[in-house]
């Protein structure tokens, strides 16, 4: 069976296309497109017709691949911005009409489930609890589990590009938007720290991402193969706290200048660094890895075992 599973998230749309059967799943194709579908909508509720452009054409570009490459089933889902927009509907429609694609936007909760799917299939894990954290564009999904189930999830709305809207307003981040930020989140995100107070994970593990290319700056610097096809990947403490601080001091094209970071994600990065240095704040974490695998690698692992509702 060779299956497509399309991530249409805030800020990049992926594609992943793998031939499975019950007992092996053989990954043919990965490509992305960095959309930034809610750029300058997300705290509005709205796609703008910019960003739907942007949607249209990487939805077409999706389609001519999936046909070259004679995939059977196609599963699209969309996240926080589509969920979140009152014009989600009218968005959705489009891309059908113009790719053949019906997306299934889905609820922050399944959305977690899925993202936890991916990373008990990329991270090898054991049955002490762990804190899972997706950091999109519009959300982040956070659960605590281990490999056998999930305890605990949520999904909240303090993505990179809602908080870059809201908070990042000049670059460097004054110090004043900076603890600003930090209150914000040391409010809304009160259920985490609960849940982390409950559960008394030891481990925090990052899912692709902003974590990936935590991941590989750690890799460049500390002179280790990085392996962005591999299910895990290096990263530490400390190069998280390091790059946190350099982030939050230094402007775009100093950040920009730094070995392995991405220019899609070199203001992002910055958001999703303080969120990880405040949850690093609050809790006694001993360490954290780097899952590669996310949400499509959830849904796949899913539809190969006939389990993607």
């Amino acid at each position: 069976m060779r299956t497509a599973i399309i991530d249409l998230g805030t800020n990049t749309f992926h594609l992943l296309v793998a031939d499975h059967d019950e007992h092996q799943i053989s990954i043919i194709h990965r490509e992305y497109v960095a959309t930034r579908m809610g750029q300058g909508g997300i705290n509005h509720g709205v796609i703008t017709a910019e960003a739907i452009t942007r949607a249209a054409d990487a939805m077409r570009r999706f389609r001519i691949q999936i046909d070259q490459l004679h995939v059977q089933h196609v599963h699209a889902f969309g996240t926080s911005a589509l969920r979140n927009a009152s014009n989600s509907a009218e968005v959705c429609a489009q891309l059908l009409s113009v790719s053949g694609i019906k997306v299934d936007v889905v609820e922050g909760n399944k959305e977690a489930s899925l993202i936890y799917e991916g990373i008990r299939r990329g991270v090898k894990m054991d049955l002490s609890p762990a804190l899972m954290m997706d950091i999109g564009g519009g959300s982040v999904e956070f659960i605590i589990g281990n490999s056998e189930a999930i305890h605990w999830k949520t999904s909240i709305e303090v993505g990179g590009q809602r908080l870059m809207e809201k908070f990042f307003r000049e670059d460097p981040l004054p110090e004043t938007d900076y603890q600003r930020l930090r209150s914000y989140l040391n409010e809304v995100l009160t259920p985490v720290f609960e849940a982390l107070h409950t559960y008394q994970p030891e481990v925090l593990i990052g899912s692709a991402g902003s974590f990936d290319t935590l991941s590989e700056i750690h890799c460049i610097r500390h002179q280790l193969p990085y392996d962005g096809t591999a299910g895990e990947t290096p990263l530490s403490l400390a190069t998280v706290q390091a790059c946190h601080e350099f982030f939050i001091n230094n402007n775009r094209a100093q950040r920009l200048a730094v070995p392995g970071m991405l220019e899609m994600r070199v203001d992002m990065i910055v958001m999703a660094t303080s969120l990880i240095q405040l949850l690093l704040d609050r809790h006694p974490f001993q360490s954290i890895r780097v899952s590669t695998y996310s949400l499509k690698e959830g849904a796949l692992s899913l539809a190969a075992a006939g389990r993607l509702q």
